[in-house]
């Protein structure tokens, strides 16, 4: 079994116990590289920075050559109920019905110790303001840990590889190509997206980056 297969069978196997889940940022890596990709996502109330929040967040770290290169974070924030009910009705469908919601209810981590363990995982795995941030959209995440994460900001590069960017360029110059793509699962949850948007750039990678 794949190191990617085996992060995915525990995302999606809700019967793992949440220690499991939540691995521990404390493993270190003594080959640190300023190669290695940072993925990350979020799942979020909404998309204004100033008025919405981070409520769970997901990162592993791959090598150059998009195999993963480190275990997986996985953390699900506490949230008020004043928080949750002011997210749009999209956000209480989506979230409610892939059991964030209630995740978020009885987690006890705080933004301040969610932004503690992604930062001490972070330093673990890669050097400091070296490696980029990799994912889909991924500006917005950025956005949202500039606000609320800035340690974890600012221990990365400022360059980001955003897939999106990729496949918006494949729809226009390779669209047979691009129609034979992952198809994006959907899932939101951070976890599960993450994989998603690590396999798609490996489907880029094989057909547009041809040496």
């Amino acid at each position: 079994m794949s190191n990617v297969d085996f992060i995915f069978n525990i995302f999606t196997d809700h019967t793992v116990s949440s220690s499991l889940l939540r691995s521990s940022p404390e493993v270190r890596d003594e080959n640190k590289n300023e190669k290695h990709i940072v993925w990350l996502d979020m799942e979020m109330t909404g998309l204004h920075v100033e008025t919405c929040h981070i409520l769970e967040l997901a990162c592993f770290v791959t090598d150059e050559q998009l195999e993963i290169a480190s275990d997986h974070l996985d953390i699900v924030i506490h949230q008020s109920n004043e928080v949750l009910e002011n997210m749009s009705d999209w956000c209480k469908l989506q979230h409610k019905k892939t059991g964030l919601i209630n995740e978020c209810q009885q987690s006890k981590i705080t933004l301040e110790e969610a932004q503690q363990r992604t930062l001490r995982f972070l330093e673990n795995h890669v050097p400091n303001g070296t490696c980029p941030l990799a994912g889909n959209s991924v500006y917005m995440d950025r956005i949202f840990l500039k606000k609320y994460m800035p340690l974890v900001d600012n221990y990365l590069h400022y360059r980001i590889i955003d897939i999106s960017t990729i496949k918006d360029l494949a729809r226009r110059w390779q669209p047979n190509i691009i129609k034979a793509a992952p198809k994006k699962q959907h899932y939101h949850r951070a976890g599960h997206d993450i994989l998603d948007s690590l396999n798609e750039l490996r489907y880029y990678r094989k057909h547009f980056f041809v040496s």
